[in-house]
């Protein structure tokens, strides 16, 4: 201004200076005639705004987040919550609703939260489908998801590529019983996906052998995805599936708070309140549109939708007394005239450890065979009160045989 006014400087060279527009200038200049460097400061600066919160009401949510949802940076039990969840609960709890700008503007001032951004190696980002069903991520993400109030568990969750829809299910450890149980609920709420994105767990692929190539040996959950129709993917890195990695965060930070607002100290009540009420809510806010509003679900073939389906498949080889051997049973058979010798048959298990053997004949057909445990010759005997066949066939000292033979002897010998 001062350049302004000594003519060193124009009204429209000051403005490219500023990056301010001429007249904007000439209403500056005034002022600082007028005021000098004081009036170009806004007259707002230093006040409080007429759209401010009371101050009554930001101590008591400092008191409430204080109280209830404050607690330690570090990630692990007792994390504290973050502005976003603190504002979801303030709404839902206690009435109060609040922005998260403002939120995190109160916290920061208080010390009750910073920004912490984890940096990481570059890696270009894969597009999402554009189908709903097209891709689906399936991971286990094992966490002190209870915080000591109850067992260490593995958390199942499926995630859409396109639309970022989950579901979770928390179990022990990552089986191929979870695996199948979260594959189920997902078929029996959105149908048959086409794709499934894994990791190279032996649960979903087999290691292989020298010159094999992987994704062409089966495992049993292969073999339950290809009954179903499903293409199983597996990724080479934690950030080819980055959907579900992304999910397994979220979790691990929004859902171990809530079980711990909840009181939630076991399994089944985490998996009923994940189905009654976690998942519903989290889907409708955090899911997203497709590109395209097709669904590439199927579904299910009610043919494929059996016990036969969903069970472990395990193949035996039959002995000549029509026995076979399975996780340390033995099982006798009731064979089939048209079974070769030392046929193959399957032997198919539930969860509940129901057991149900299977021929499969030349052409194709399916026969269970009738079976029962097999029981050993001397423990036969030794249950119905009988000694084994070497001592009983063996004739006692005073035997009539025995005696004629001594007679025979003597005889010859005198």
């Amino acid at each position: 201004m001062e350049r302004v006014f000594s003519g060193a400087l124009k009204v429209w060279e000051a403005a490219e200076l500023l990056c301010l527009g001429a007249r904007q200038v000439k209403r500056l200049s005034k002022r600082y005639k007028a005021g000098g460097a004081k009036a170009l400061v806004h007259g707002n600066f230093g006040r409080r705004s007429n759209h401010a919160r009371a101050l009554s009401e930001r101590a008591r949510t400092i008191e409430l987040i204080r109280e209830r949802y404050g607690g330690s940076a570090e990630v692990g039990p007792g994390q504290r919550l973050g502005p976003t969840l603190v504002g979801e609960h303030l709404w839902e709890e206690e009435g109060l609703w609040i922005p998260v700008t403002t939120l995190t503007r109160w916290m920061k001032a208080e010390a009750l939260w910073s920004r912490r951004r984890r940096r990481s190696a570059h890696r270009r980002r894969r597009d999402r489908k554009q189908h709903f069903g097209e891709l689906v991520q399936l991971d286990g993400s094992f966490h002190d998801w209870l915080e000591g109030r109850g067992p260490v568990g593995c958390m199942m969750t499926m995630t859409d590529d396109a639309t970022s829809t989950q579901l979770s299910r928390l179990g022990k450890e990552e089986t191929f019983w979870d695996a199948i149980a979260l594959l189920r609920w997902w078929i029996q709420e959105y149908g048959v996906p086409r794709a499934i994105y894994t990791d190279w767990k032996s649960l979903y692929h087999s290691p292989g052998a020298a010159g094999v190539v992987r994704s062409q040996i089966s495992t049993q959950f292969g073999r339950v995805c290809s009954l179903l129709g499903i293409e199983l993917i597996a990724a080479s890195s934690p950030q080819a599936k980055g959907r579900v990695e992304r999910t397994h965060g979220t979790n691990q930070d929004r859902l171990v708070k809530k079980l711990r607002l909840k009181g939630i100290s076991t399994h089944e009540q985490v998996n009923e309140y994940l189905a009654n009420s976690y998942l519903a809510a989290h889907n409708e806010r955090f899911a997203r549109r497709p590109t395209s509003s097709t669904d590439f679900h199927l579904p299910i073939n009610p043919r494929v939708d059996t016990h036969d389906t969903w069970c472990l498949e395990e193949k035996r080889c039959v002995s000549n007394d029509g026995v076979i051997s399975y996780r340390n049973r033995r099982l006798a058979l009731k064979l089939r005239r048209d079974m070769p010798v030392r046929a193959r048959v399957l032997v198919r298990s539930t969860e509940d450890g129901t057991l149900r053997v299977i021929y499969r004949g030349k052409t194709g057909a399916e026969h269970e065979l009738p079976w029962r445990d097999y029981v050993q010759a001397e423990a036969l005997y030794q249950a119905k009160g009988r000694a084994p066949w070497g001592e009983a066939s063996r004739p006692k000292a005073n035997h009539p045989w025995r005696k004629g033979n001594m007679i025979f002897s003597v005889n010859h010998e005198g």
